[in-house]
């Protein structure tokens, strides 16, 4: 019973590694960048938040399929399967994910005091040195709601990692697809009791944003 919660936890664990590396430095050049095409970047970033998971499940299936050119090349030159396995779910999600990482760094970069970030450059500190030594410090709430939520997100996620990964015990079968399984076997009693720890486990997650929040506000 046990299994597809530990497995949900572990992709999001990953999935949530991945982005926070990712997503930092990209957040933070999207903040600074004056190029035009900004706005199409950011459209970029933001689109898996309108489109259904099933969209972009299935173009990551047909990318990824061993019939296709690159699913050959991955599976005869570097031996990887992406479909139905735990790394296709883990790139899955990480796609799904990007913007619940990036839109809060983003905003919070943009908002960040100019003449700060300029202070420490005329100090002598480049961009990099800036953003790890200035900025990130400066917004710890910010970057821990951004790594909750996105945890959170990729915790409950469904779409995407059934038309990835498929159902495989403990490999791609996480506790959403479990749930689902569960209803369509007819066993309620089951799936009332994974979806009655998946609202716990959420709710608990959503208490820790919400109390950062407000110890945010009261340090300042």
């Amino acid at each position: 019973m046990i299994e597809p919660f530990i497995l949900s936890f572990k992709l999001a664990g990953v999935t949530t590694l991945i982005l926070f590396f990712i997503g930092v430095p990209l957040a933070w050049w999207l903040s600074q960048t004056q190029l035009k095409l900004k706005p199409l970047l950011e459209a970029l970033v933001a689109l898996p938040i309108v489109l259904p998971p099933t969209v972009i499940g299935f173009y990551l299936l047909w990318a990824f399929a061993p019939t296709s050119p690159l699913g050959q090349f991955l599976k005869e030159k570097l031996g990887i399967e992406l479909v139905f396995s735990f790394e296709g779910i883990v790139l899955g999600s990480v796609i799904y994910s990007l913007p619940f990482m990036i839109q809060p760094l983003q905003s919070a970069f943009e908002t960040f005091p100019k003449s700060v970030i300029e202070a420490s450059y005329l100090a002598g500190k480049g961009k990099l040195l800036t953003l790890f030594k200035v900025v990130l410090p400066s917004i710890k709430p910010t970057l821990a709601t951004a790594v909750i939520i996105t945890f959170a997100h990729t915790l409950g996620e469904f779409g995407v990692v059934l038309m990835v990964g498929g159902s495989i015990p403990n490999e791609t079968k996480v506790a959403s697809i479990a749930i689902y399984e569960l209803v369509e076997s007819l066993e309620y009693e089951k799936a009332h009791l994974y979806s009655l720890a998946m609202v716990v486990i959420s709710f608990l997650i959503l208490g820790v944003v919400y109390w950062i929040k407000k110890r945010e506000r009261w340090l300042k």
